[in-house]
Protein backbone atom coordinates (compact mmCIF):
# COMPACT_ATOMS: atom_id res chain seq x y z
CA UNK A 1 0.00 0.00 0.00
CA UNK A 2 1.40 3.39 -1.02
CA UNK A 3 1.14 6.05 1.69
CA UNK A 4 0.01 9.27 0.08
CA UNK A 5 2.21 12.32 0.43
CA UNK A 6 0.26 14.56 2.77
CA UNK A 7 0.33 17.54 5.09
CA UNK A 8 -1.50 17.97 8.38
CA UNK A 9 -1.81 21.45 9.88
CA UNK A 10 -3.72 23.12 12.68
CA UNK A 11 -5.99 21.71 15.37
CA UNK A 12 -9.70 21.31 15.89
CA UNK A 13 -12.39 19.57 13.81
CA UNK A 14 -10.78 17.71 10.90
CA UNK A 15 -11.14 18.88 7.31
CA UNK A 16 -9.77 16.78 4.43
CA UNK A 17 -8.98 18.56 1.14
CA UNK A 18 -8.87 16.52 -2.09
CA UNK A 19 -7.29 18.15 -5.13
CA UNK A 20 -8.49 18.39 -8.72
CA UNK A 21 -7.25 16.04 -11.42
CA UNK A 22 -5.20 18.83 -13.01
CA UNK A 23 -3.50 19.93 -9.77
CA UNK A 24 -1.99 18.70 -6.53
CA UNK A 25 -2.28 19.68 -2.88
CA UNK A 26 -0.69 23.07 -3.58
CA UNK A 27 -3.99 24.25 -5.05
CA UNK A 28 -5.22 24.59 -1.43
CA UNK A 29 -2.35 26.69 -0.03
CA UNK A 30 -4.39 29.83 0.63
CA UNK A 31 -7.43 27.93 1.87
CA UNK A 32 -5.32 26.09 4.44
CA UNK A 33 -4.01 29.36 5.86
CA UNK A 34 -7.60 30.53 6.28
CA UNK A 35 -8.97 27.26 7.70
CA UNK A 36 -6.20 26.35 10.14
CA UNK A 37 -7.45 28.71 12.84
CA UNK A 38 -10.09 26.43 14.30
CA UNK A 39 -9.58 23.35 12.10
CA UNK A 40 -7.18 20.47 11.68
CA UNK A 41 -6.57 20.43 7.91
CA UNK A 42 -5.31 17.37 6.05
CA UNK A 43 -4.48 17.44 2.36
CA UNK A 44 -2.84 14.79 0.26
CA UNK A 45 -1.47 14.06 -3.19
CA UNK A 46 -3.13 11.13 -4.95
CA UNK A 47 -0.91 8.68 -6.81
CA UNK A 48 0.84 10.38 -9.71
CA UNK A 49 0.36 13.85 -8.23
CA UNK A 50 3.01 15.88 -6.44
CA UNK A 51 5.59 13.63 -4.75
CA UNK A 52 3.27 10.60 -4.44
CA UNK A 53 4.61 7.99 -6.87
CA UNK A 54 2.58 6.15 -9.49
CA UNK A 55 4.35 2.89 -10.20
CA UNK A 56 4.21 1.46 -13.74
CA UNK A 57 1.39 -1.05 -14.01
CA UNK A 58 0.03 -0.14 -10.56
CA UNK A 59 -3.34 -1.48 -9.41
CA UNK A 60 -4.93 0.72 -6.76
CA UNK A 61 -7.90 2.85 -5.72
CA UNK A 62 -7.67 6.61 -5.11
CA UNK A 63 -10.57 6.50 -2.67
CA UNK A 64 -9.10 3.42 -0.98
CA UNK A 65 -5.78 5.23 -0.61
CA UNK A 66 -7.52 8.21 1.02
CA UNK A 67 -9.41 5.99 3.44
CA UNK A 68 -6.18 4.19 4.35
CA UNK A 69 -4.43 7.51 4.98
CA UNK A 70 -7.24 8.75 7.22
CA UNK A 71 -7.10 5.48 9.16
CA UNK A 72 -3.35 5.86 9.50
CA UNK A 73 -3.84 9.39 10.85
CA UNK A 74 -6.48 8.15 13.30
CA UNK A 75 -9.24 10.41 11.97
CA UNK A 76 -12.61 8.98 12.93
CA UNK A 77 -14.74 11.98 11.88
CA UNK A 78 -14.02 14.63 9.30
CA UNK A 79 -15.43 16.99 6.70
CA UNK A 80 -14.48 16.29 3.09
CA UNK A 81 -13.77 19.04 0.54
CA UNK A 82 -13.17 17.89 -3.02
CA UNK A 83 -12.54 19.86 -6.21
CA UNK A 84 -13.30 18.44 -9.66
CA UNK A 85 -11.94 14.87 -9.71
CA UNK A 86 -11.30 15.26 -5.99
CA UNK A 87 -15.05 15.70 -5.65
CA UNK A 88 -15.58 12.32 -7.31
CA UNK A 89 -13.10 10.73 -4.92
CA UNK A 90 -14.90 12.43 -2.02
CA UNK A 91 -18.21 10.92 -3.14
CA UNK A 92 -16.61 7.47 -3.15
CA UNK A 93 -15.09 7.96 0.29
CA UNK A 94 -18.35 9.29 1.71
CA UNK A 95 -20.31 6.35 0.29
CA UNK A 96 -17.82 3.89 1.80
CA UNK A 97 -17.82 5.57 5.23
CA UNK A 98 -20.87 7.82 5.55
CA UNK A 99 -20.84 7.62 9.35
CA UNK A 100 -17.37 9.21 9.39
CA UNK A 101 -18.08 12.13 7.04
CA UNK A 102 -19.68 15.05 8.85
CA UNK A 103 -19.99 17.33 5.81
CA UNK A 104 -19.23 17.35 2.12
CA UNK A 105 -18.12 20.36 0.08
CA UNK A 106 -17.95 19.61 -3.66
CA UNK A 107 -16.38 22.32 -5.83
CA UNK A 108 -17.13 21.99 -9.57
CA UNK A 109 -17.20 18.24 -9.02
CA UNK A 110 -16.99 15.32 -11.35
CA UNK A 111 -19.87 12.85 -10.92
CA UNK A 112 -21.84 10.39 -13.01
CA UNK A 113 -25.06 12.41 -13.03
CA UNK A 114 -24.60 14.22 -16.35
CA UNK A 115 -23.23 13.45 -19.81
CA UNK A 116 -19.95 15.09 -20.90
CA UNK A 117 -20.73 17.96 -23.28
CA UNK A 118 -19.15 18.52 -26.70
CA UNK A 119 -16.75 21.16 -25.36
CA UNK A 120 -15.34 18.82 -22.74
CA UNK A 121 -15.03 15.96 -25.22
CA UNK A 122 -13.19 18.28 -27.61
CA UNK A 123 -10.71 19.20 -24.87
CA UNK A 124 -10.13 15.52 -24.10
CA UNK A 125 -9.51 14.77 -27.79
CA UNK A 126 -7.13 17.69 -28.25
CA UNK A 127 -5.21 16.90 -25.09
CA UNK A 128 -4.92 13.25 -26.08
CA UNK A 129 -3.63 14.14 -29.53
CA UNK A 130 -1.03 16.53 -28.12
CA UNK A 131 0.19 13.99 -25.56
CA UNK A 132 0.34 11.30 -28.24
CA UNK A 133 2.46 13.66 -30.35
CA UNK A 134 4.75 14.28 -27.38
CA UNK A 135 3.89 17.99 -27.15
CA UNK A 136 3.47 18.24 -23.39
CA UNK A 137 4.00 22.00 -23.47
CA UNK A 138 0.95 22.53 -25.68
CA UNK A 139 -1.09 19.95 -23.74
CA UNK A 140 -0.35 21.81 -20.51
CA UNK A 141 -1.17 25.15 -22.10
CA UNK A 142 -4.54 23.73 -23.20
CA UNK A 143 -5.45 22.58 -19.68
CA UNK A 144 -4.52 25.92 -18.11
CA UNK A 145 -6.51 27.86 -20.71
CA UNK A 146 -9.53 25.56 -20.34
CA UNK A 147 -9.83 25.21 -16.60
CA UNK A 148 -8.82 28.58 -15.14
CA UNK A 149 -11.43 31.32 -15.10
CA UNK A 150 -10.90 34.96 -16.08
CA UNK A 151 -9.96 36.15 -12.59
CA UNK A 152 -6.90 33.93 -12.24
CA UNK A 153 -3.62 35.79 -11.79
CA UNK A 154 -0.43 35.04 -13.69
CA UNK A 155 0.95 33.43 -10.52
CA UNK A 156 -2.05 31.09 -10.40
CA UNK A 157 -1.63 30.21 -14.07
CA UNK A 158 2.06 29.49 -13.53
CA UNK A 159 1.33 27.27 -10.53
CA UNK A 160 -1.34 25.30 -12.39
CA UNK A 161 1.02 24.93 -15.37
CA UNK A 162 3.74 23.46 -13.14
CA UNK A 163 1.31 21.10 -11.40
CA UNK A 164 -0.27 19.85 -14.62
CA UNK A 165 3.05 19.39 -16.40
CA UNK A 166 4.30 17.23 -13.54
CA UNK A 167 1.10 15.17 -13.64
CA UNK A 168 1.46 14.49 -17.37
CA UNK A 169 5.06 13.39 -16.94
CA UNK A 170 4.13 11.06 -14.07
CA UNK A 171 1.20 9.51 -15.91
CA UNK A 172 3.17 8.96 -19.11
CA UNK A 173 6.03 7.33 -17.21
CA UNK A 174 3.60 4.97 -15.43
CA UNK A 175 1.87 3.80 -18.62
CA UNK A 176 -1.25 1.68 -18.21
CA UNK A 177 -2.46 1.46 -14.61
CA UNK A 178 -5.66 0.14 -12.98
CA UNK A 179 -7.42 2.66 -10.71
CA UNK A 180 -10.46 0.90 -9.22
CA UNK A 181 -13.32 3.21 -8.30
CA UNK A 182 -15.39 2.49 -5.20
CA UNK A 183 -19.20 2.52 -5.59
CA UNK A 184 -21.05 5.82 -5.24
CA UNK A 185 -24.55 5.74 -3.75
CA UNK A 186 -26.02 9.22 -3.45
CA UNK A 187 -28.86 7.95 -1.24
CA UNK A 188 -26.31 7.07 1.46
CA UNK A 189 -24.98 10.63 1.59
CA UNK A 190 -27.36 12.11 4.15
CA UNK A 191 -24.78 14.46 5.67
CA UNK A 192 -25.03 18.19 4.79
CA UNK A 193 -23.53 18.85 1.35
CA UNK A 194 -22.55 22.14 -0.27
CA UNK A 195 -22.10 21.99 -4.04
CA UNK A 196 -20.22 24.86 -5.68
CA UNK A 197 -20.47 25.73 -9.38
CA UNK A 198 -18.48 28.32 -11.34
CA UNK A 199 -20.43 30.24 -13.97
CA UNK A 200 -17.43 30.24 -16.34
CA UNK A 201 -16.90 26.48 -16.04
CA UNK A 202 -17.63 24.02 -18.84
CA UNK A 203 -21.36 23.18 -19.12
CA UNK A 204 -20.79 19.58 -17.99
CA UNK A 205 -19.50 20.65 -14.59
CA UNK A 206 -22.20 23.26 -14.07
CA UNK A 207 -24.89 20.71 -14.92
CA UNK A 208 -23.23 18.13 -12.67
CA UNK A 209 -23.18 20.52 -9.70
CA UNK A 210 -26.80 21.50 -10.16
CA UNK A 211 -27.92 17.89 -10.51
CA UNK A 212 -26.02 16.78 -7.42
CA UNK A 213 -27.59 19.60 -5.43
CA UNK A 214 -31.00 18.49 -6.68
CA UNK A 215 -30.72 14.77 -5.93
CA UNK A 216 -28.63 14.62 -2.74
CA UNK A 217 -30.79 14.36 0.39
CA UNK A 218 -29.44 17.45 2.20
CA UNK A 219 -27.66 19.69 -0.31
CA UNK A 220 -27.23 23.39 -1.02
CA UNK A 221 -26.04 24.83 -4.33
CA UNK A 222 -23.69 27.83 -4.35
CA UNK A 223 -23.09 29.38 -7.77
CA UNK A 224 -20.12 31.72 -8.16
CA UNK A 225 -20.66 34.19 -11.02
CA UNK A 226 -16.94 34.99 -11.29
CA UNK A 227 -15.53 31.46 -11.15
CA UNK A 228 -14.27 28.98 -13.68
CA UNK A 229 -13.39 25.39 -12.85
CA UNK A 230 -10.80 26.07 -10.15
CA UNK A 231 -12.03 28.88 -7.90
CA UNK A 232 -9.49 28.01 -5.21
CA UNK A 233 -6.80 29.25 -7.61
CA UNK A 234 -8.84 32.08 -9.14
CA UNK A 235 -10.04 33.94 -6.05
CA UNK A 236 -8.34 32.03 -3.22
CA UNK A 237 -9.60 34.10 -0.29
CA UNK A 238 -13.20 34.18 -1.50
CA UNK A 239 -13.12 30.44 -2.03
CA UNK A 240 -11.72 29.95 1.46
CA UNK A 241 -14.64 31.95 2.83
CA UNK A 242 -17.10 29.81 0.84
CA UNK A 243 -15.56 26.65 2.26
CA UNK A 244 -15.46 27.97 5.80
CA UNK A 245 -19.10 29.05 5.59
CA UNK A 246 -20.07 25.58 4.35
CA UNK A 247 -18.22 23.95 7.22
CA UNK A 248 -19.79 26.17 9.86
CA UNK A 249 -23.32 26.22 8.43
Amino acid sequence: MTTLHHRSEGSGPAVVLLHAGVADLRMWDVQVSELVPGHSVVRCDLRGYGPTPLEPGASYSDAGDVLALLDELGLERYALVGASYGGWVALQVATAAPDRVERLVLIDPLAEVAEPDDRLRAVWREEGALVEAGDLEAATDLIVATFLGPDATEDARELLWKMQRGILESQIAAGDVANAELPVDLDRLTMPVTVVAGAHDLPFFVETARELARVLPDAELVELPWAGHLPSLERPLETAHVVRAALLD
